[in-house]
């Protein structure tokens, strides 16, 4: 396949979104063979079976480094009651916050939370995604956590697109557990990160450490198990307070360290000593109110990788849309419309331990995304808006 007469958004060159006009791309199986001016062409693709994009903009396809799109239930009485002015506290104890998608987790057949999972998967489908992460964590049993991620890898035999898995045992203590984090960790988490890899079903491994969650010490004892297991590492990290978790992903070599609301100058040397992507997510800080937002300032002097995701979940971030939170990412943290699509390309791929996606490159997946826009600062700059014109998944259009 040979595009031609497209603005290509490359993601990879030197100039702004490595900008080239009058670009040409070769595709030839599931990857990009050649990209570049229209006018460089090589003889030998030029009798090659052209599609002529008009002018079109091509950028790589979208990828979410960050979801939890496998869940039951939803949560949009507990969105109401809060509204109505319910505290959090009334809203645990009528039986709502995580509580209670867990309970819909355990009570949902891997089928129905497949279903369901698909549903939002075709959201982010219709967006230009070709990647995405799942995550477990709302299982909290080795049973249900082991049929969230079967459900997840299922997401990928059932729709044209990628999904990477992460273990997020250490999401939240359940009911049974109350007040007993350790024993929850050695009881529950380890054996089923165990018994997930096992199986094949982890990518990553990922938790929670905050105040409501778990400490520095218990994530690591998780981080621990992950390294002897050979499994790279996440966090989601400094989301409502700065417990230390952003250093401490660095530390372990962590993929990335994700919301970082109450992240510090500190802990963003930290992250660019070891590589670590900062995963931005305004559907959370938008949903909850926050008022800390993560040092955007902080990352960019010291070379942070930013990437940017929807966090899609029924509690603080029930959003699919990852050209919102693109918008989002600009208007509420000062990103720029450049750093906000490589946020959902380059980034996300590196956040994603993948090095095969992200960018219009030779050698690259054909994943590409083409957008009836005339310049890519359009992806962000919209509102409620999809311009895909076409998607191309592995060298498919």
């Amino acid at each position: 396949m040979l595009l031609i007469n497209a603005t290509l958004a490359t993601m990879d060159g030197e100039t702004a979104y490595g900008l080239v006009e009058q670009g040409a791309v070769v595709l030839e199986a599931e990857r990009i063979l050649w990209a570049g001016p229209a006018a460089q062409l090589p003889a030998e693709f030029s009798s090659r079976e052209e599609i002529d994009l008009e002018g079109r903009v091509v950028t790589p396809a979208l990828i979410d480094c960050h979801t939890h799109v496998v869940h039951g239930g939803n949560r949009a009485r507990e969105f109401e009651m809060r509204l109505e002015g319910a505290s959090y506290e009334e809203v645990a104890r009528a039986g709502g916050g995580i509580v209670s998608t867990v309970a819909a987790t355990r009570a949902a057949s891997q089928e129905q939370l497949l279903a369901d999972a698909l549903s939002r998967v075709d959201a982010m489908i219709a967006e230009g995604v070709t990647t995405i992460e799942i995550k477990s964590g709302y299982g909290l049993d080795i049973e249900n956590e082991l049929k969230m991620l079967r459900a997840a890898r299922a997401v990928a035999e059932n729709r044209p697109v990628r999904v990477r898995t992460s273990f997020l045992g250490a999401h939240a203590v359940p009911p049974e557990y109350k007040g007993r984090p350790d024993a929850y960790i050695d009881g529950v988490c380890l054996p089923a990160l165990e018994a997930a890899h096992a199986e094949g079903l982890v990518d990553a491994v990922d938790g929670f450490c905050e105040g409501i969650a778990f400490t520095p010490d218990q994530i690591a004892r998780v981080f621990d198990k992950a390294r002897a297991l050979g499994i790279p590492v996440k966090l989601h990290a400094e989301q409502l307070s700065n417990l230390g978790g952003a250093k401490l992903a660095a530390s372990y070599g962590a993929l990335s360290a994700d919301h970082l609301e109450y992240a510090n100058a500190e802990d963003a040397a930290a992250m660019a000593k070891t590589g670590t992507v900062a995963v931005i997510l305004p559907g959370a800080f938008y949903t909850l109110h926050e008022t800390a937002a993560p040092p955007i300032d902080a990352f960019r002097e010291q070379g942070v990788a930013m990437a940017v995701a929807t966090d899609c979940n029924p509690g603080s971030s029930p959003m699919s849309s990852l050209l919102l939170s693109m918008n989002m990412a600009c208007t509420l943290f000062r990103m720029t419309p450049e750093e906000a699509l490589a946020g959902v390309t380059r980034n996300a791929a590196k956040a994603l331990g993948l090095d095969d996606a992200g960018r219009i490159k030779p050698g690259l997946r054909a994943d590409l995304a083409i957008w009836d826009i005339e310049h890519p600062a359009e992806l962000a700059y919209r509102i409620g808006f999809n311009p895909l014109w076409k998607r191309i998944f592995g060298g498919a259009l």
